[in-house]
């Protein structure tokens, strides 16, 4: 009886573990078939042009970089002036935000000064009306014939009427001065182009509320006649920047469109690595220099701006 026992006690283990081994077999068998063989990237990686390099990603940007451009307030878009693709001057109208309100505000004003100009023809009337009186009473040779009370009454309507005057005048020049600052304020919602450069994107329909989003810029403008490239460099390579080294980029993704790179500047801030999304809270841990080159826009095969781009920098060894 314990010999049966011992016996289906060590059956029972025995296929126990046969049926793990099983299952860890067929789980095995499983994820091969699923995962595919290694085999080549799908686009092989650009190749080294320089013998000794530092690698880094890169976006492309318009010259001078891209400039956002803003509205000074919330407001209606009243007038769209460009288009992308337009090519614009200094100064030029982009787009005017609506106005009606300061406009009524300019014709209250306007009304005010009106009257603010008949209150000083008023003023000047009554203070050249007791002038005469005073001159009249002073020209009299006999001072019996005229009280001394009389003359002082005079001199201090002269007074009255020379402060009247004053104060209508200031008022006059109070509403010139609130019809200037209406004029400035309505000419700032219509927004110009800060420098010449090309329309890269409109974010803005008239009729559309524009909203004052740092994030959200109502147009982007940029110089497109020649790019520029901002090289993000892993802060491990930063000190094998140099002023005025070469570089290579290529596209991503076709790493056959080569175009050699001029060296424009390196900004010395060591930053965050954003250039994935863009997004300032990115969970990248990795800090980068940024470097600046420039290069003459290609037309075949063309190239965006915010398109990216893998770029090769001519470093010496660590």
């Amino acid at each position: 009886m314990k010999f049966i026992s011992l016996v289906s006690r060590f059956a029972t283990i025995a296929l126990a573990i046969a049926g793990v081994l099983g299952i860890l077999t067929i789980t095995r068998i499983q994820a091969e078939r699923a995962m595919p063989p290694p085999g080549d990237p799908p686009v092989p990686p650009a190749p080294k042009p320089y013998v000794h390099a530092v690698s880094a990603t890169g976006i492309i940007e318009a010259l001078s970089e891209n400039v956002a451009i803003g509205v000074p307030q919330p407001g209606l878009v009243a007038e769209l002036g460009v288009k992308v693709n337009d090519t614009v001057k200094q100064g030029d109208i982009l787009f005017r935000l609506d106005d009606r309100d300061l406009r009524s505000q300019e014709i209250t004003t306007l009304a005010r000064q009106s009257v603010a100009k008949s209150k000083v023809q008023v003023a000047e009337a009554q203070l050249a009306k007791v002038k005469s009186q005073l001159s009249r009473l002073n020209a009299v040779s006999d001072p019996r014939a005229v009280s001394v009370d009389d003359i002082d009454n005079r001199r201090q309507d002269v007074s009255v009427a020379e402060a009247q005057l004053s104060s209508a005048t200031a008022e006059l020049a109070a509403t010139a001065s609130e019809l200037e600052s209406l004029r400035l304020l309505i000419d700032r919602l219509t927004i110009r182009a800060p420098r010449d450069g090309s329309i890269i994107q409109v974010n803005l329909r008239v009729g559309e509320y524009a909203a004052t989003l740092p994030k959200s810029p109502a147009m982007i403008l940029g110089d497109i006649q020649r790019l520029q490239v901002r090289a993000d460099v892993d802060e491990q390579n930063a000190t094998r920047i140099r002023a005025g080294q070469k570089g290579t980029a290529s596209l991503k993704g076709d790493p056959n469109v080569k175009f050699p790179l001029e060296f424009v500047r390196v900004e010395p801030y060591i930053i965050p690595k954003v250039s994935l999304t863009g997004s300032s809270t990115e969970r990248v841990d990795t800090r980068v220099l940024q470097v600046i080159f420039s290069f003459n826009r290609p037309q075949d095969p063309p190239v965006y701006v915010g398109q990216q781009v893998d770029v090769f920098i001519e470093a010496p060894e660590p």
